[in-house]
């Protein structure tokens, strides 16, 4: 069965971005767009909340086309166009949306069903940012891990990653960490449920 990972960003006081949803804190480099894309690129499913996808639609399916456009903007945009992405949300239709799947009710039903889907080998289903989306699958448990990029800072206050926690939840630190030249340091779990 494959695994949901929830993919984020994160302040070294647990927020995922501040008050108003700002993100100009989070720090990333060509380094970090580098080690990102090759785990990506072995995903084909990409999770997203309503917010998220709706950002990432109106950049990445054009951002590779552009003169200007940077080697992670040529490589992201082509794997965005390919990957199936699935959208958590009660207000969105699903009527022209070419390689997306919109959830809006029976969600652990659904999730269940997409994680028993083998499409094509991949083994994680990358929940990209969305913390509002985010926070509905940590209530229904349907998280599996967690991959965080902690960066150097303190935000006082903004949104967390965690609220609202009903169950404690057990987390196994995976030996994959890294700790990249401007300060970030990845962080890799996945829940033990034993």
């Amino acid at each position: 069965m494959r695994k949901v990972i929830s993919f984020m960003h994160l302040s070294l006081d647990g927020f995922v971005a501040g008050p108003n949803g700002e993100m100009n804190w989070i720090k990333v480099d060509e380094e970090i767009f580098d080690y990102v894309g090759k785990r990506i690129s072995k995903g084909n499913t990409a999770l997203y909340g309503r917010v998220t996808y709706q950002m990432m639609e109106n950049y990445w399916p054009t951002a590779g086309d552009k003169p200007t456009a940077s080697k992670h903007d040529i490589e992201h945009s082509k794997w965005y166009k390919k990957v199936h992405k699935v959208v958590l949300s009660k207000t969105m239709k699903n009527s022209d949306l070419t390689n997306t799947t919109i959830i809006s009710d029976n969600l652990a039903d659904r999730i269940n069903e997409i994680k028993q889907t083998d499409n094509g080998g991949s083994e994680e289903i990358l929940l990209f940012g969305s913390p509002t989306a985010t926070h509905s699958l940590i209530q229904q448990n349907l998280i599996d891990g967690y991959w965080l990029f902690l960066n150097p800072i303190i935000l006082g206050r903004g949104i967390p990653l965690f609220v609202d926690i009903k169950d404690r939840i057990n987390l196994k630190l995976l030996p994959i960490t890294r700790q990249f030249s401007c300060g970030v340091t990845e962080l890799n779990y996945i829940v033990d449920r034993q």
